[in-house]
């Protein structure tokens, strides 16, 4: 089996994401190539401890990234940093002629988008995909595949959100993301929306224009040194946008909310689909319940589907089993290496999201800016 070696740039919880999930990869049963740890970077060196414990693999610990691009063992890079340094390292990454797993948003604006995809373009070689665990949930997948066979009619509403209330508690320190030097005028769009535009997006539904309204709601926060600072980000976010179906050119609203302060939403991911002939809904606070509405005529009624284990890469564990949050990394992570690999996916959802997609999301969430800060509904601009 091919083995890809990997360099982590950014040692931090999803990097050892990444790593546990590259320590299971025997639980796929039909991986057409495998991750091997070799490099890690961070500039924290206690960072570096739970690899050197877990992964004798690695050869080479250092705080400097340009030292990990330089290393001629490293295939690919996983770079999971502040949203402030995408532009330098997911550039200097590519141009390394390394392949790229970068974390969404794939730059802080889209000025830094835009240039990591002339770095991009410069290097067609390079394999490059961003970060997104949400399509790779069974009933997701399923939903997916409803798509793509028409299964709904016409489209006539869609839903998508990430809700989670890791910031409801005012007394929380402040950390990079509630920076706006670092985490970027998109605040809570930036951190959580690719996850929810990724099956939308897959789908070809791009926004067409946006009525945002932003909130920030926790004005300033502990500086962990016993003051406060100003907390400038946004914190919720909800998008009114018109789409249109790509297959019959009907469009639709879409209702898009990323939310950092969602009572009785811990981690919520969240989706529905409404259509003349089907509708389905799902949240990821029931990940193994798909609820399906059948229209044929007679009375309306939706039913629960348990999904099971029925993932797009398969594994060892039976299909009576539930899915969860580690299953949809390795999920993930597999179906970057099997892309890498192969050069094709399984099926239209079963990809992670592309650096084309993450550019949509940089348009819109710079149109719902310009909205909410006019109060009226703006034009999401197209290349």
């Amino acid at each position: 089996m091919k083995t890809i070696r990997f360099g982590i740039i950014g040692a931090g919880l999803m990097a050892r994401e990444f790593a546990s999930a590259a320590a299971r990869w025997c639980h796929l049963s039909d991986a057409q190539a495998r991750p091997e740890l070799v490099g890690v970077c961070d500039q924290n060196p206690s960072s570096h401890e739970w690899f050197r414990t877990h992964f004798p693999s690695v050869s080479q610990y250092t705080s400097d990234y340009r030292e990990l691009l330089a290393n001629k063992q490293v295939d690919a890079v996983y770079a999971a940093v502040p949203h402030n340094l995408h532009e330098e390292i997911y550039g200097a990454t590519i141009r390394a002629g390394k392949h790229l797993m970068g974390e969404k948003p794939f730059g802080i604006d889209l000025p830094a988008n835009t240039a990591i995809l002339k770095a991009i373009a410069e290097m067609p070689a390079s394999f490059v995909r961003c970060s997104s665990q949400f399509p790779f949930f069974p009933a997701m997948q399923r939903m997916g595949e409803m798509v793509e066979r028409r299964a709904f009619g016409r489209i006539l509403e869609a839903n998508t959100g990430f809700l989670h209330s890791s910031d409801l508690d005012p007394t929380k320190p402040i950390n990079w993301k509630r920076m706006i030097e670092f985490n970027g005028e998109y605040g809570v769009m930036g951190d959580l929306g690719m996850h929810a535009c990724h099956i939308p997006f897959r789908a070809g539904w791009q926004a067409l224009n946006v009525r945002a309204i932003l909130s920030d709601i926790i004005t300033e926060r502990p500086d962990g040194k016993g003051g406060m600072a100003p907390c400038k980000t946004w914190d919720n976010a909800t998008l009114l946008c018109e789409t249109r179906d790509p297959v019959d050119g009907v469009q639709f609203p879409w209702v898009l909310k990323t939310q950092r302060i969602a009572p009785g939403q811990r981690d919520t991911w969240y989706a529905e689909i409404l259509g003349t002939k089907a509708c389905a809904r799902w949240s990821s606070a029931n990940p193994n319940v798909l609820q399906l509405l059948e229209y044929t005529g007679s009375e309306q009624s939706y039913r629960s589907v348990e999904t099971g284990y029925n993932p797009a890469y398969k594994t060892i564990t039976g299909a009576n089993f539930e899915f969860g949050f580690t299953d949809a990394i390795l999920q993930m992570w597999a179906a970057f290496v099997n892309e890498l690999v192969t050069k094709k996916t399984p099926s239209q959802f079963a990809g992670c999201a592309t650096p084309a997609e993450a550019n949509l999301s940089h348009r819109l969430f710079t149109a719902a800016l310009e909205s909410a800060a006019s109060g009226e509904t703006r034009p999401v601009a197209h290349s």
